[in-house]
């Protein structure tokens, strides 16, 4: 194996036999490459060279275990070599080749945060390990630290808006709810931007920030208060009253069955038109679709047209004022009976 010092220079024309592999000519050629790279005694363009075709050499014969011990004895062995970081993508890469993605993102996080850049055919080194470090990476902690890195340093080399989205994904994961807000409301300039696995990203980030900036006095402390709140106004046929409870940011009125593509809200929706002449009654019960979360009031007595609505009511997720979270809101209308 590998010579304690990390030399692959030994017998066999001062090489390493472990480090000859392939057929004969092969064998001739890693003979003749690490030759030539014993006499280049100085680090520079020309080492680099030979050391970057040794380990292409490894690559093309899909030696992974001899390439990396090969780039990892020489940045070992050769700490002052500018080129270091090159050859640790180098390595990092084989490992990716050998599935062993939590061994090659070591090597990524390492290039990133203890050697400088370096260019490799026009693009930054530390670019292409933070891209996929956010990739293999799952700790949100990280995620975060690469993220952030993204968007301080290149940050005309990035989709802003796909960031920005999951920087606040994770910061939400380490409860930084503050910051996570910050992240979302970064996001929303790029309104529009596709974001793989969040198919209703936009909304989600809307709804959050457009609830923290609201004052939320329309929140209630628990389900049974608000219900009674509602019922009240029904029975009073007060739609002032009812318009109060509303949630004043994120509300919805659409069918069942219909897309949630669109809570903008429902700021020309006048209760009052329905009303005026109407008596509207509602269950005594919530549907059986009622769980811990959410609720649902059948109403009836609407409009000629679509006399029943649903009341959907529901637990506020919003760990960022733990003064809110937890309470309930009455966040929108579905017409018409279930489907």
């Amino acid at each position: 194996m590998v010579c304690a010092t990390g030399d692959s220079r030994n017998i066999n024309g001062g090489v390493d036999p472990y480090y000859l592999t392939g057929t004969k000519d092969q064998q001739d050629v890693f003979l003749d490459l690490f030759s030539l790279l014993a006499r280049e005694a100085q680090s520079g363009e020309e080492q680099f060279s030979v050391v970057r075709e040794i380990a292409n050499e490894y690559a093309q014969l899909k030696e992974y275990g001899r390439l990396i011990n090969f780039l990892t004895s020489w940045t070992y062995t050769h700490p002052e070599d500018p080129y270091s970081a090159y050859y640790l993508l180098m390595t990092a890469y084989a490992y990716t080749q050998q599935e062993a993605y939590a061994m090659s993102a070591l090597y990524f996080d390492l290039i990133v945060k203890n050697y400088p850049d370096l260019t490799l055919r026009g693009e930054s080194i530390h670019l292409i390990c933070l891209n996929q470090l956010i990739t293999l990476t799952d700790n949100p902690e990280q995620r975060v630290w690469y993220y952030q890195e993204l968007i301080s340093r290149f940050p005309e080399k990035i989709d802003p808006g796909l960031t920005y989205f999951m920087l606040g994904q994770a910061y939400e994961r380490i409860g930084e709810w503050n910051r996570a807000i910050q992240a979302y409301t970064q996001f929303l300039p790029y309104y529009g931007t596709v974001i793989p696995g969040f198919p209703e990203a936009d909304n989600y980030a809307k709804h959050l920030v457009d609830f923290n900036n609201s004052r939320k006095d329309w929140t209630f402390e628990n389900l049974n208060s608000l219900l009674s709140a509602v019922r009240s106004a029904l029975d009073n046929g007060s739609s002032w009253q009812l318009r109060r409870y509303q949630a004043k940011v994120n509300f919805f009125a659409r069918s069942w069955g219909q897309e949630d593509r669109d809570n903008s809200g429902m700021a020309e929706f006048n209760l009052s038109d329905f009303m005026m002449s109407n008596q509207i009654r509602y269950a005594a019960e919530l549907d059986t679709n009622s769980n811990a979360s959410e609720a649902y009031l059948r109403t009836w007595g609407w409009s000629q047209y679509i006399s029943t609505w649903y009341l959907y009511f529901r637990k506020i997720n919003f760990p960022s004022d733990p003064e809110i979270h937890g309470r309930w809101e009455w966040a929108g209308i579905y017409y018409g009976e279930k489907f």
